[in-house]
């Protein structure tokens, strides 16, 4: 038996709205608003156990302790941890927002993950992401290495991979920017990789706007990497239009599961000869669906409002598709009908459930940038870190971990209080106890 395991991203402690990410529309909309971090960890957690209790297989990706305070040190700011704060907020707080971002949670941009029925040595693949086009997210790699391999430590079972180097010829950003087709989960399968720009040839034309987070380069790279033969592996690139109305990850505005790719018809360069690329490349022996949405029943700026395409697309155990979106997909008529009208039609698709997820979204992030896809086999499954895993008596604990440890209130003032650091790396250090995950943390390694 193989299963697709979602590891959700918990939200960390400083989760707040700095408004960093450049050409993310939500989270420059909602910059410098009062976050709420308990509500956030929350709403994340509660689905997460949603999953769970419904037949699937859950996990659970620890945060990144926030201020990271090493960039701070790096740039010229001294002293005790409390005099780094008080210096970088009085000149320059915006590094100091920075520092403290919790963007971490979204962890569709941890890493890329190939299943071991598609790679040669028959490993599970994982290449952390470099994140180079944020500095705030530039400086996740090294501990998201450090977690995927307390996750999933079994060498024999996985492969883990540093990331590509940090310059923007080789920019990457994970799983937002791939998806795998395939019959199932268990079958060999092709892996999508959508780019959008690419750092060596001129010729390819990318967005004008907003900056093209994905490089040809890295994902070429990446499944070098992952030891994909030519057939396992299209590359294909986003169309730099949508890209400058806010589509800023592939998972923005398309999301595939099995056999079904659901798209807006917007999504890629050359639309209908991707979509045929796309179709060619599939060696699946059902038929591919291709649930693509026209601009007349959903604009591109309704897809970004809702985060329709930011939905999961799961298998329930009863092998019916569920989409997961978030609420607002409910309430956007647009959004709302063309759901409805999908569920009819003549697709794998027949369920969807609405979650609450706001506090992520205001910041930028659906369901799906919520979580990293893992598809594991049982003896891979049994080889993963067990306490990273939901139940019932994990949800309990994590539950009464974020009501002890977390701020109902972070202002841009909280950033300079050094409590806030202390709050933060206690509650980390905590975490890494009921995950059983070791010393993952810089300050828990100094």
């Amino acid at each position: 038996m193989t299963y697709e395991v979602n590891f959700d991203g918990l939200v960390g402690p400083t989760h707040n709205y700095a408004g960093l990410s450049y050409g993310n529309v939500a989270s420059l909309s909602n910059a410098t608003s009062i976050s709420n971090p308990k509500e956030a960890a929350l709403q994340g957690l509660e689905k997460m156990k949603a999953m769970h209790d419904i037949g699937l297989k859950q996990g659970i990706f620890a945060p990144h302790a926030r201020p990271s305070l090493s960039p701070l040190r790096r740039v010229g700011f001294s002293g005790t941890d409390a005099q780094v704060l008080e210096k970088a907020y009085k000149h320059d707080p915006i590094l100091l927002r920075a520092c403290y971002s919790a963007s971490a949670m979204w962890t569709a941009n941890a890493a890329t993950v190939s299943p071991s029925i598609d790679s040669n040595d028959g490993k599970v693949h994982f290449t952390s992401a470099n994140l180079n086009c944020k500095f705030h997210r530039s400086i996740e790699p090294t501990t998201t290495t450090n977690l995927l391999r307390a996750m999933f430590a079994d060498e024999q079972h996985f492969s883990h991979h540093q990331h590509l180097p940090e310059q923007p010829f080789f920019g990457d950003e994970g799983a937002a920017n791939h998806t795998r087709l395939a019959d199932d989960h268990a079958s060999q399968g092709v892996q999508l990789f959508v780019y959008g720009s690419s750092g060596f040839n001129s010729s390819i034309k990318g967005p004008s706007k907003y900056p093209a987070r994905q490089t040809l380069e890295a994902s070429q790279a990446v499944a070098r990497l992952h030891q994909l033969n030519e057939k396992q592996a299209i590359f294909i690139q986003q169309n730099p239009n949508v890209i400058d109305q806010g589509v800023f990850h592939n998972d923005v505005i398309a999301v595939g599961n099995e056999n079904v790719l659901f798209c807006h018809d917007q999504a890629f360069i050359d639309q209908t000869n991707s979509l045929t690329k796309i179709r060619q490349a599939y060696i699946g022996e059902k038929p591919l669906h291709i649930v693509e949405v026209p601009s007349h029943a959903v604009s591109v700026e309704d897809a970004v409002k809702s985060y329709l395409f930011n939905s999961q697309l799961i298998t329930l155990p009863s092998g019916e598709m569920m989409l997961v979106a978030p609420e607002e997909c409910a309430k956007n008529t647009n959004v709302a009908a063309y759901i409805e009208y999908m569920l009819g039609a003549n697709n794998p698709i027949s369920q969807v459930r609405f979650f609450d997820l706001r506090q992520s979204m205001q910041n930028g992030g659906g369901p799906a940038c919520l979580r990293l896809r893992v598809a594991l086999n049982d003896t891979e499954l049994r080889a993963v870190n067990p306490e990273i895993m939901m139940s019932d008596d994990k949800f309990a604990q994590l539950s009464a971990w974020i009501n002890k440890h977390y701020r109902d209130r972070v202002t841009e003032q909280d950033l300079a209080d050094p409590s806030l650091l202390h709050e933060s790396y206690a509650a980390l250090d905590e975490l890494t106890q009921l995950l059983n995950l070791g010393s993952v943390y810089e300050f828990q390694q100094a």
